[in-house]
């Protein structure tokens, strides 16, 4: 049963039974039967993503220079944030985005995390307003238009997972601070990063999904911000 919300206005009690069931920054989508697609600023259903069998399908091509992908907005400076998703055709790869404040006052991505078939690879994405700043990968990539900050490509090296399997896999990242903890699958591969970009507000979550035909599937996300 959804919680009365009681708000005084002018002194007269105004009630509403439409309110959220969770705290405020707090989301938990199981894509059952309340899924609410309002909560995504990627229209779905759409030409490559729906809601099938209690997950979200996601297949084919986009027809553009990258692969279908999906945003989610959050709030929130530390948190844990869960999703579970599994490959049904060989091939293929998920890379899961974390954007957020870029320190100019801008937004932009803060940590990518490439879920290949043969490995983990972690990109940490922070920005500089200098133009020479040595992690300055792409010369031709121009500034932000709102913070004239340059974006920063730290590319860690590929860790060797075995994820060739079309089974599901978890993946838990828990931001504290400056300090992140990524989790494949609770033991089967776990890495913890430091940088000070990581110490902003997170505003949106992304998956980039290379499925095939067949597809990949998303499922149980969780976001917790974390006082």
């Amino acid at each position: 049963m959804h919680r009365i919300v009681c708000l005084l206005l002018m002194g007269v009690p105004i009630c509403s039974s439409h309110a959220a069931e969770k705290p405020s920054g707090i989301i938990h989508e199981s894509f059952d039967a309340s899924f609410d697609a309002k909560r995504f600023s990627t229209p779905i259903p759409n030409k490559n993503t729906e809601v099938r069998d209690g997950a979200l399908w996601t297949r084919g091509s986009s027809g553009g220079k990258y692969p279908p992908m999906v945003y989610l907005p959050v709030a929130g400076k530390d948190m844990t944030i869960t999703c579970r998703y599994r490959h049904l055709d060989p091939g293929g790869w998920l890379w899961f985005f974390v954007d957020g404040d870029d320190g100019f006052g801008s937004v932009d991505h803060m940590l990518r995390v490439k879920l290949l078939r043969e490995g983990v690879q972690l990109e940490v994405d922070g920005h500089s307003l200098d133009p020479n700043h040595p992690l300055r990968q792409k010369a031709g990539r121009p500034a932000d238009p709102v913070s004239k900050a340059y974006r920063l490509n730290e590319f860690l090296p590929l860790e060797k997972v075995d994820l060739t399997a079309n089974a599901w896999h978890t993946l838990k990242l828990v931001f504290q601070g400056e300090t992140v903890t990524i989790t494949l699958d609770e033991n089967l591969w776990s890495h913890t990063l430091k940088r000070p970009a990581f110490n902003a507000a997170k505003r949106k979550l992304l998956w980039m999904q290379n499925g095939g035909e067949k597809g990949l599937e998303i499922d149980d996300i969780h976001v917790e911000p974390r006082p």
